[in-house]
C-alpha cells in the first residue's frame, strides 16, 4: 500500500479519536499500494428496472424536450468517512460508478473513476452503483441522479492493523524474516485472502470484523495463526509469537574450528521428510520448535548430528568430521 493512504487514515483516526477513543489492542498468540482494482459489481436483478418490451414510443416536441432535459449530466459530489460521526477522509480514496443496466456478459459498465478524497463528477440524470475503497477497505451503494445538485456521502467502516511478530520470550525478529497473510474469518475452506506477503509494520485498512492472520517467520515451517478483531475508526497492534528459532550450520574438524567449504547440506524431521537444503560453508535458516537431524555431505563423505530446536536467540550447530 502507498505511504499516501497510511498517512490520510492516520490523519482520520486522529480528528475523529474525541468521537471514538483511540484504542491500541495488543494481541498475544501462542499457536497469525494501491487498492487492486476492484471486480465489477453485479447487481441484484430485483433491484434494477423491469426491460420495457414492445415498439418505441411515438417522438413529439415535447418528449425530445424532456428526454434532452433527462440527458443532460449533472453535477455529483461524494464523499466518505471512516465512522458515521468520523471526519471526512481527505485523500487515498478510489470510486468507480458503475450503471445499473448490465451489459451482454452479465457485468455493471464503469461510468467513471476518481481518486480524489472529495469525487465531483457528472453524471445523466438515472440510477447507478458507486463502490469506494479505502486502501482494502470498501463499500459501495446506489446513488440517484436527479437535475441539479446531488451530493452524498459513505460510511465505508473502516479500521487499521499493524502486525508484528517475536520469538517467545520477546525475543526479537529481524523484519527481513518475517511477513504476514490476513483472510477473512470461518474455516479454513471457506476463508479468502484478503493480504498476502505483507511486512512487519505495515499498516492496512481493512473494514471492520474478524480476519484470520498467518504470521510467516523464515520460509520453511515457523508459522503461527490467531484471529484479530480490527474496529473501525481504531488503530490495532497486533505481536503474534513463534515457537522457533534461526540455526545455523558449519562442519568443523574440531569443536570451535573453521567451517569447511563445498558442504551439502539436508536438514530432516524424524518422519524422514527433507525440510532444508543448502550447499555451502554457514547456510542459515528458521526452523519450528522440535527435533531434526542434519547430513553435511562433502565430496563421498556424509556427517550427520541430531538436534533440537527451541525458542530462543539465534543459535548455530555444529557437525564435526567425526562419528557421533
Amino acid at each position: 500500500m502507498r505511504l499516501r493512504p497510511f498517512m490520510a487514515l492516520l490523519f482520520v483516526l486522529a480528528i475523529a479519536a474525541p468521537a471514538v477513543p483511540t484504542l491500541s489492542t495488543p494481541s498475544y498468540a501462542q499457536t497469525a499500494a494501491e487498492m487492486p482494482p476492484m471486480p465489477r459489481p453485479r447487481p441484484d436483478p430485483d433491484s434494477l428496472p423491469s426491460s420495457q418490451g414492445g415498439a418505441r414510443p411515438e417522438q413529439t416536441p415535447a418528449t425530445d424536450a424532456i428526454s434532452d432535459l433527462t440527458s443532460v449530466p449533472q453535477p455529483v459530489i461524494l464523499t466518505a468517512r471512516i465512522t458515521p460521526d468520523g471526519a471526512q477522509i481527505p485523500d487515498g480514496l478510489v470510486w468507480r460508478i458503475f450503471d445499473t443496466v448490465p451489459d451482454a456478459s452479465g457485468e455493471l459498465a464503469l461510468v467513471a473513476k476518481s481518486e480524489l478524497g472529495q469525487a465531483t463528477v457528472e453524471l445523466p440524470p438515472g440510477e447507478y452503483v458507486v463502490h469506494v475503497a479505502y486502501g482494502r477497505a470498501q463499500t459501495s451503494d446506489g446513488l440517484s441522479v436527479v437535475p441539479g445538485s446531488n451530493e452524498k456521502s459513505f460510511v465505508i467502516d473502516a479500521g487499521a492493523l499493524r502486525l508484528n511478530s517475536a520469538v517467545t520470550g520477546d525475543i526479537p525478529i529481524p523484519v527481513d524474516l518475517l511477513k504476514f497473510d490476513i483472510f477473512t474469518s470461518g474455516n479454513e475452506g471457506d476463508r479468502t485472502p484478503v493480504a498476502e506477503g505483507l511486512a512487519a509494520n505495515d499498516i492496512v485498512t481493512l473494514n471492520a470484523g474478524t480476519y484470520h492472520i498467518v504470521s510467516h517467520f523464515g520460509a520453511i515451517n515457523a508459522v503461527v495463526r490467531a484471529d484479530l478483531r480490527v474496529e473501525a475508526g481504531q488503530l490495532t497492534d497486533a505481536t503474534l509469537y513463534h515457537h522457533a528459532s534461526q540455526v545455523s550450520f558449519k562442519l568443523v574438524s574440531e569443536a570451535g574450528g573453521e567451517a569447511i567449504a563445498d558442504v551439502e547440506w539436508t536438514v530432516k524431521t524424524p518422519d524422514g521428510a527433507t525440510v532444508f537444503t543448502e550447499l555451502g560453508a554457514f547456510p542459515t535458516t528458521v526452523l519450528a520448535e522440535g527435533d531434526y537431524s542434519v547430513l553435511a555431505k562433502q565430496g563421498s563423505q556424509v556427517f550427520n548430528r541430531e538436534f533440537q530446536v527451541q525458542p530462543g536467540a539465534a543459535r548455530e550447530i555444529e557437525v564435526l568430521t567425526a562419528v557421533y
